[in-house]
């Protein structure tokens, strides 16, 4: 075996562990802990994940992998969703309310935000609708605030980003108007006045 033979196949196997590493994790990983975990750099783990994404699209494979922020992940196509939930006989969830489509919008337009944001927002009490969407996992706790009660906020999470076929928030559509939009910085300024 010639020199060129060796690191052809040391590439073959590295690619292989990457794709082991997405499948095994489910979740999305980021480049840096892929690197980190097959013990290669940065810059060549990030090169045979898109060689391995080529890979998926040339066999017109069931698998996919996918940009979410800064991490990646395998998942099936969308074409044979129908087929996946049959084998798995998942039950269809029922689909997501009037409310909790304004409230996915208030939290992701201006993230991270709190229950007491969105309800000042809507105009109505919306915990339970934000419990809803967490237990979902379409929102996520982004930590507390600095603020009296310590209040939790909330974020978009990954699986919304993955519902709606977005790769980021920053291909979120623009807002047609933001005159009358508060903002969480407004709402949070609002606040400290309020305690004063």
């Amino acid at each position: 075996m010639n020199i060129s033979d060796e690191i052809s196949d040391k590439l073959a196997e590295t690619m292989a562990i990457i794709e082991a590493i997405l499948f095994a994790c489910g979740d999305p990983i980021t480049v840096d802990k892929i690197a980190e975990a097959a013990n290669i750099d940065t810059d060549t783990a990030a090169k045979l994940i898109s060689r391995l994404e080529r890979k998926y699209n040339v066999s017109e494979s069931g698998l996919r992998i996918i940009r979410l922020n800064n991490g990646f992940q395998i998942t099936t196509r969308q074409e044979f969703a129908p087929y996946v939930k049959t084998a798995l006989q998942n039950k269809r969830q029922a689909p997501l309310t009037q409310a909790a489509m304004e409230t996915l919008a208030i939290v992701a337009y201006n993230q991270p935000v709190t229950k007491a944001f969105v309800e000042q927002v809507r105009g109505i009490d919306s915990g339970s609708v934000v419990n809803n969407l967490v237990e979902r996992g379409l929102l996520e706790e982004a930590g507390r605030l600095e603020l009296p009660g310590r209040p939790v906020s909330y974020r978009t999470s990954d699986v919304f980003l993955r519902c709606f076929g977005l790769s980021s928030l920053s291909e979120l559509p623009d807002l047609p108007d933001h005159d009358g939009q508060l903002s969480f910085d407004d709402y949070e300024t609002n606040q400290i006045n309020e305690e004063d």
